[in-house]
């Protein structure tokens, strides 16, 4: 059943989801899966497979809350036929707790009180809206507990208030009422204007609920949880009265009078504010998963951004007053040496700086150079190219470097350097392979994104650490040079078994083959299919283990080969003769066409990383702080941050600029992403320059 529902939620054949439900509970990952098991998905890609994977784990969830519920109302002697059906054909958890709200246990209520005090039958009488002595009757309740025929009457209509809150109809009426016309309100606590001045668009705010941009809500709640804002969720309540009325009352009521005070009383105290919660919260996820989301692709286009590869490179982490630290890095990323070098002020030694670096440079042979972009990094990029030196000089993005170097990966790698040195190192590597260095931050101590801090946090983790996985899965890594915390990520390794290949590999030497992976204390068959694909041996004696082909398809190739009359070396090296392959002669009950197709564009991408080669970039030599821009001057720049409203482009000064997402193009587009993408390299116009407020408008249209 379950397999039914997600197939008409997303879409796609039932087929496809049982086969790729089937792989998931076998232990199968969402890469493996997309990548080697197109057949029993009927191709679905890494995306689809993800949802599917979410939406069983929810339902699987529900079915679980859906069997605590039925056994809570069973032992109450509350369950029928007809509510257990209900409960069991429910698959939306807002009405599952509906059905469930009035036999949930809770806290001692106004109603409950009535009920202890024997006000239950007076409730019943005016519920039944038959009798018009309700008032004469209510003197028959009045006892030690109940002075007055008034108080018993009030009681009752507790009792009555408390069932219109928690009616199925009720609450889809009220709640119907906020998702569609309820507005989101925002104003500033008194006394709290010069406190929060960074919230004063939203001192006096309102937007619809159904309308409000992800951005804008999570800024209110951010400020209301500072203190600084006090939110509201309301709608003009008469139309709602109006359906309750219609709905609980009934014509020639007896009871009216009672009746409507206690569904105001009801709606007011107890109606309004539960899905006025409701609403807030459901704000807050789509607006956690509209954040997450943006934060997700910008992480990705980071991780596979574009590497430098295996060249020399000198990293320099700058700085003004404790000086610039140096260090110079081999093809593979290794420490060689470090210094530190004080081109700026206080002391000024650019003679000196000078002398060292073209003294590096010259010594060991240097490529590239790195350039950190944080304090002082424009003045020491400046510094470096007026040196005119012949290696090319990038600008790296050095967010979360800091963390790096005092975690406890660099501490392993680096125990005899202090966190200066091993920031450095980080900026170096990160241009040499981005994705090879950011894995080892926490991803969302990498500054891309919007509000992550005040969005769901294990959402976010869940969501970032599928964006690494899938990251390191799509590039794969070679296993003779593969740290430990990238191992960690391939399909279907983890911590320990990264750890295992790494040191079976200090203290054997390199993997010649992937068969030698089996080797590994405790990586079994089903790690070695999980993750074999992914894993290169490059130069070993198997040429498919340089590949992406899975080695269960290994005889395929073979067979291949032998009837083109060649080796499987030959085979794979030589383009010409996989043209006269018609794959339709290798298909078989278990290996289709999908499969077959992805063995040979493995072959034709063979050594080749799916990333773009990193190119160089400088700033507008003009342009060093805000007060040197003016509107109007065009500029060029590097995508930094990418959100919901727009881009955020480094051109060069200690604040990022904002192309709003009006501003990406002359053509509407309903994200950012349409447009650009981290790292890109574009040419942006000054439209607005807020020296008061740090605030820099820019444009990318008509330039």
């Amino acid at each position: 059943m379950l397999a039914d529902i997600i197939a008409k939620e997303l879409g796609i054949g039932v087929k496809q989801v049982r086969g790729t439900v089937e792989l998931l509970m076998d232990g199968a990952t969402v890469p493996f899966i997309a990548r080697y098991r197109k057949e029993a998905t009927g191709s679905l890609d890494e995306v689809a497979i993800g949802k599917i994977k979410e939406l069983h784990e929810k339902y699987s969830e529900l079915q679980r809350r859906k069997e605590t519920v039925i056994a809570t109302i069973d032992e109450q002697g509350k369950l029928t036929e007809e509510l257990k059906k209900r409960i069991t054909e429910c698959f939306d958890s807002v009405e599952l707790e509906d059905i469930y709200l009035p036999y949930r246990p809770k806290r001692r209520t106004r109603a409950t009180i009535a009920r202890e005090r024997g006000l239950e039958p007076l409730a019943d009488i005016i519920f039944a809206q038959q009798r018009g002595d309700a008032a004469i009757l209510a003197k028959n309740y009045i006892n030690e507990d109940v002075a007055t025929a008034e108080d018993a009457l009030a009681g009752a209509c507790d009792i009555i208030a408390e069932r219109v809150s928690e009616d199925e109809y009720a609450r889809s009426v009220v709640r119907r009422s906020f998702n569609r016309y309820g507005a989101i309100k925002s104003k500033v606590i008194k006394g709290k204007e010069a406190e929060g001045i960074k919230y004063s668009d939203y001192y006096e705010a309102s937007a619809q609920v159904a309308r409000v941009s992800s951005h804008r809500v999570l800024a209110m709640m951010r400020g209301e949880e500072e203190g600084i804002l006090r939110l509201s969720v309301s709608v003009e309540p008469e139309y709602i009265l109006e359906q309750l009325s219609r709905h609980f009352i009934k014509r020639n009521s007896a009871t009216r009078k009672y009746m409507t005070a206690a569904i105001e009383d009801g709606y007011k105290r107890l109606l309004e504010p539960s899905i006025e919660n409701e609403t807030k919260n459901v704000a807050k996820e789509r607006a956690d998963d509209e954040a997450i989301a943006v934060f997700a692709e910008n992480l990705r286009q980071l991780l596979l951004s574009a590497p430098l590869g295996q060249k020399r490179v000198l990293a320099i982490d700058p700085g003004f007053r404790t000086g610039c630290k140096v260090v110079v890095l081999d093809s593979q990323g290794n420490l060689v040496t470090h210094s530190v070098i004080y081109p700026h002020p206080p002391q000024n030694d650019r003679e000196g700086a000078a002398n060292k670096i073209e003294k590096y440079v010259k010594e060991y042979n240097i490529q590239a150079f790195a350039i950190g972009n944080g304090t002082a990094g424009r003045e020491t990029e400046q510094f470096v190219r007026r040196l005119g030196l012949a290696p090319q000089i990038f600008v790296v993005n050095e967010d979360g470097a800091s963390i790096y170097s005092a975690s406890a990966v660099a501490r392993e790698e680096f125990p005899n350097e202090d966190v200066t040195v091993r920031g450095a190192v980080s900026i170096g590597r990160r241009l040499i392979d981005p994705l090879s260095e950011l894995v080892k931050i926490e991803p969302r101590s990498i500054g891309v994104g919007q509000y992550q801090h005040s969005v769901d946090q294990t959402k976010l983790k869940d969501r970032l650490d599928t964006v690494v996985e899938s990251c390191v899965n799509l590039v794969g890594v070679n296993v003779n040079t593969a740290t430990k915390q990238i191992l960690t990520h391939i399909s279907g390794l983890g911590p320990a078994l990264a750890a295992n290949i790494v040191n079976y590999r200090a203290a054997n030497g390199d993997f010649r083959t992937r068969k030698e992976l089996l080797k590994v204390p405790r990586l079994g068959s089903k790690a070695f299919e999980q993750s074999a694909g992914f894993l290169r041996v490059i130069g070993g004696s198997e040429p498919l283990d340089a590949t992406a082909v899975h080695p269960e398809s290994y005889a395929i190739v073979a067979k291949m080969a032998k009837d083109c009359g060649v080796s499987v070396n030959e085979f794979v090296t030589n383009s010409d003769i996989r043209t006269k392959v018609n794959l339709k002669d290798y298909i078989t009950d278990t290996v289709g066409l999908p499969t077959l197709t992805d063995i040979m564009d493995a072959l034709k991408k063979r050594g080749l990383d799916p990333r773009e080669q990193a190119t160089e970039f400088s700033f507008d030599a003009s342009v060093h702080e805000i007060e040197d821009l003016k509107p109007g001057m065009v500029l060029p720049g590097i995508v930094s941050n990418i959100t919901a409203f727009g881009a955020f482009v480094n051109i060069g000064v200690h604040q990022d600029g904002l192309v709003h997402i009006s501003q990406l193009t002359n053509k509407f587009v309903s994200s950012p992403s349409e447009v650009v993408k981290l790292g890109q390299q574009v040419m942006v116009k000054v439209t607005d320059v807020d020296l008061n407020r740090k605030r820099i408008s820019l444009t990318m249209k008509d330039i």
